[in-house]
C-alpha cells in the first residue's frame, strides 16, 4: 500500500538511505557518480539517501555492488564498520551531518573541538527559544 503524500519517510527507508550515503561518502563518490553507475539521476540518489523514495530490491543489489558492500550492510543486518543505531543513522542522514562530523574529527586541538561543540549547542539553544 503506498504512503500518503504527506506522510514522513519510513524510518527503515531513512536508515537504508543513510547507510548508502555513508558508504558513498566513505568511497569518495559523488551522488552523480553513483547515479551514473546505477543508471538513474542524481536526484533519485538524493531521494534514496533521504528515505523519501524506497529502494527496490534490484536497485539495492546494484547499489551494494557499486558501493562495494553486502546488501546486508545496507539493510542493517551486517555491521560493516558503521554504527547501526537507527537514531544515529537518522541524524547522519541530515544534509551536511557527515561533512560536519568529518570536519570536527579532523580538528586536532581539543579546545578548538570543544569550541565548535559549544557553538553548535548554542545555536541549538537559540533555535529552541525561537520555536517557543
Amino acid at each position: 500500500m503506498p504512503r500518503p503524500m504527506n506522510a514522513s519517510p519510513d524510518p527503515i527507508d531513512v536508515a537504508v538511505g543513510a547507510r548508502m550515503r555513508m558508504r558513498r561518502k566513505t568511497l569518495g563518490l559523488t551522488q552523480t557518480a553513483l547515479a551514473e553507475a546505477l543508471g538513474i539521476t542524481f536526484q533519485q540518489v538524493q531521494k534514496y539517501e533521504r528515505g523519501a523514495n524506497r529502494v527496490s530490491a534490484s536497485m539495492l543489489v546494484r547499489a551494494a555492488k557499486r558501493l562495494e558492500c553486502p546488501v546486508a550492510f545496507l539493510v542493517g543486518e551486517e555491521p560493516g564498520g558503521f554504527p547501526t543505531d537507527e537514531s544515529l543513522l537518522t541524524m547522519l542522514a541530515f544534509p551536511g551531518a557527515i561533512d560536519l562530523l568529518t570536519a570536527y574529527t579532523s580538528i586536532e586541538d581539543s579546545q578548538s573541538r570543544a569550541a565548535v561543540l559549544n557553538v553548535a549547542r548554542a545555536l541549538n539553544s537559540g533555535d529552541s527559544k525561537k520555536a517557543a
